[in-house]
């Protein structure tokens, strides 16, 4: 159980850092801005994607939060990877910006499994 509960808050702090904390003092630079033109994206969807990754790092981390909204929140990071591995894929064809997403997504799915493992009942 200790094994499970130190995997899940190192994961998740990391989850957190990468999708609540960075996204929020960076999504207005223009090196952010510019790097969702590269993509292909308009601007108000960087906001629009900083503002949900935001909430769902927050629901993550808040450990009283609904499981099922946890549920939507995980789902909710794996699809922003999937889709940004893709988005560079399309624009800058397979490398390290493609991969990097995933590699990520690994580290949501340690988070996934080991909160599940210490949650285990159904859920609310």
């Amino acid at each position: 159980m200790k094994k499970h509960k130190i995997i899940f808050w190192i994961t998740t702090i990391l989850i957190f850092l990468f999708e609540g904390v960075m996204p929020a003092l960076t999504s207005q630079t223009e090196l952010a801005k510019e790097g969702m033109r590269h993509l292909g994206y308009p601007e108000y969807f960087g906001i629009i994607l900083t503002v949900f990754k935001v909430l769902g790092a927050l629901v993550l981390i808040i450990p009283a939060a609904p499981k099922r909204l946890k549920e939507w929140a995980y789902a909710g990071f794996t699809f922003d990877f999937l889709g940004a591995s893709a988005s560079y894929i399309a624009v800058e064809g397979f490398g390290f910006a493609a991969v990097f997403p995933l590699i990520v997504l690994g580290v949501l799915m340690l988070s996934y499994v080991s909160y599940h493992k210490l949650n285990s009942g159904a859920l609310e």
